[in-house]
């Protein structure tokens, strides 16, 4: 199997990549990222891409399972607006990527207490994504909701 993986270089995509890196099931594990990154792997394929301009990578986002593990704090992303653009705009564009390109596992690592009707930004961001995610109809979506992530 080929595995997809957006937010490899966070918390807990460097966990996953690690895992699927171990995992004999996984011939390919392709990520998606927005610099270099030292791992080294005849297994892994790095992409080095700009994620605002998905018509430049979104053609090489072909494999069996997609893993979205990417995310921002409000800190780090210095805004609201910033912070959707990461965890909403960039997540949504590569699963939308997958999608098209007939992937047709999904996984989201999303978060406790995401609900697109909440009345907290962070929630109802994650909540909106969850539910854009589930309507681009892949054959299997599963969706994690961890609660507060330590870093």
């Amino acid at each position: 199997m080929k595995a997809l993986v957006i937010g490899a270089t966070g918390a807990t995509g460097k966990d996953l990549v690690n895992q699927l890196l171990n995992d004999k099931d996984f011939e390919e594990v392709d990520i998606f990222v927005r610099k270099p990154v030292d791992i080294q792997n005849d297994r892994l394929h790095v992409h080095v891409v700009n994620f605002e301009k998905p018509e430049e990578w979104k053609g090489m986002v072909k494999g069996d399972v997609a893993f979205s593990c990417l995310g921002t704090t409000l800190k780090d992303a210095g805004s609201k607006e910033a912070q959707r653009k990461v965890d909403f705009d960039y997540q949504y564009e590569f699963a939308k990527a997958a999608r098209e390109n007939d992937v047709e596992d999904y996984i989201l690592v999303s978060a406790y207490g995401a609900n697109p009707d909440s009345r907290i930004f962070y929630s109802r961001m994650k909540g909106e994504l969850e539910e854009a995610v589930k309507q681009l109809h892949f054959n299997k979506i599963t969706i994690f909701k961890p609660g507060m992530l330590d870093r």
